[in-house]
């Protein structure tokens, strides 16, 4: 399942599923027209990379959570009938070498304050918003050591995402390995790929190793072409080449 990364809520309208910061949704005060299927994403990229840090704590971001509830209750202006929140993204920290260059942090402690973040975020109330876990590393070895650093967090069958990957689109053999020792590891985890473009998206292992994957590169993509890199019918059409796009056959895992 592809979720199209969308900058203003207000395009939702024109999708059946998708995925939206939560810093977008932080100002809006009016429900989400049309979309049936919403991932809450937390920002983490331009959390970290501008300002080193989260600006919200989870418990801050829990109480937005709530807002966008399907259970409703005190403050909660939904989303529009009929429209899931389907997970919200844990405040992970990403771990390719630049990051770690803005925290002056190792791999380890961004590992150690990802699943920090995810316990305290559990520990709040999210108004029945299923909170995705997001596995971190660099080097396939280091994915695999935070999934057993989970532990019994992570559930049989449990939808979590694959952070710190997204820069390495140009490169799909990067991108099968990470997968690959994750599956190996835990062949159970239906595994998101945060930020998968159209290259990684063309090997077949890269497919049949993910459940779900997201992206707004369709943004970049019109910005360099010398397009609107705001439009929706931009976010429209690479949707639909990513669904119809050949696919390069692999053996059978």
């Amino acid at each position: 399942m592809f979720y199209p990364g969308l900058h203003q809520p207000s395009d939702a309208k024109h999708f059946h599923r998708a995925l939206l910061s939560v810093n977008r949704l932080r100002d809006r005060v009016t429900p989400l027209p049309g979309i049936e299927e919403l991932i809450i994403d937390s920002g983490a990229f331009t959390e970290i990379t501008t300002h080193g840090r989260y600006r919200s704590t989870p418990a801050e971001y829990a109480a937005e959570l709530r807002r966008w509830s399907p259970e409703g209750g005190p403050g909660s202006i939904m989303a529009a009938r009929g429209c899931r929140v389907l997970a919200a993204v844990a405040q992970d920290y990403m771990c390719e070498p630049f990051v770690l260059g803005i925290t002056g942090l190792t791999v380890a402690d961004h590992q150690r304050l990802t699943i920090e973040r995810y316990d305290a975020l559990l520990a709040c109330d999210t108004g029945g918003i299923p909170i995705m876990p997001v596995l971190q590393g660099y080097r396939p070895a280091e994915y695999v050591e935070h999934i057993r650093q989970y532990g019994a967090r992570l559930t049989p069958g449990m939808w979590v995402g694959v952070g710190s990957v997204c820069k390495r689109n140009g490169n799909a053999a990067s991108i099968e390995a990470v997968l690959l020792a994750i599956h190996r590891e835990r062949p159970d985890l239906r595994l998101h790929g945060f930020g998968i473009k159209t290259t990684a998206l063309g090997s077949g292992l890269v497919r049949d190793l993910l459940y779900s994957a997201d992206s707004n590169a369709w943004s970049y993509a019109a910005r360099k072409q010398g397009r609107n890199a705001n439009d929706w019918r931009e976010a429209v059409r690479f949707a639909e080449r990513i669904e119809t796009m050949p696919v390069q056959e692999v053996m059978p895992l």
